[in-house]
């Protein structure tokens, strides 16, 4: 829920009137038309998913073995970045006239492992004793501050 000082009016939403000639309509429309398709056939239109289950279907009420499940189609090829980028190197050198071997490549300086710091046990103090009048002034003092409440404007 909202107060009513909340709610903006929708029509400040709307985009600004824009002047649209019959031309610019006319081309619109011609757009849209060339970008129809009519029938919507073919392999890209196929329900496959909605067939294997209707397979499975009728063999389970006729009591019969499931079909069985198609081989996933194999993916393209792994492309071999680096050798492309090799390929690709020695061409623009190639066209270049300069020498047409391999890329530099360059090792890596190895990293310094970081060591951890060492640790050092700090000594424990012993604990002083305090008078009974320091502790009575301490607790006194954190029952004001947590009874305390903000004032009000």
């Amino acid at each position: 829920m909202r107060w009513p000082d909340e709610i903006r009016d929708p029509t400040e939403l709307l985009p600004p009137p824009v002047e649209v000639s019959d031309e610019e309509v006319d081309r619109a429309l011609a757009l849209t038309d060339t970008m129809t398709v009519d029938t919507q056939q073919g392999p890209d239109f196929e329900d496959r998913y909605t067939e294997a289950i209707a397979r499975i279907i009728e063999a389970k009420r006729k009591a019969k073995p499931l079909p069985a499940a198609p081989e996933p189609e194999r993916p393209a090829a792994v492309l071999d970045l680096m050798a492309a980028l090799q390929e690709s190197v020695s061409k623009v050198k190639a066209s270049r006239g300069e020498e047409a071997g391999p890329a530099e490549v360059h090792e890596l300086p190895k990293l310094k492992p970081k060591t951890a710091a060492k640790k050092t046990t700090a000594k424990k103090t012993t604990a002083k004793k305090t008078t009974a009048k320091k502790t009575a002034a301490k607790r006194t003092a954190a029952k004001k501050t947590a009874s305390r409440r903000p004032r009000t404007a």
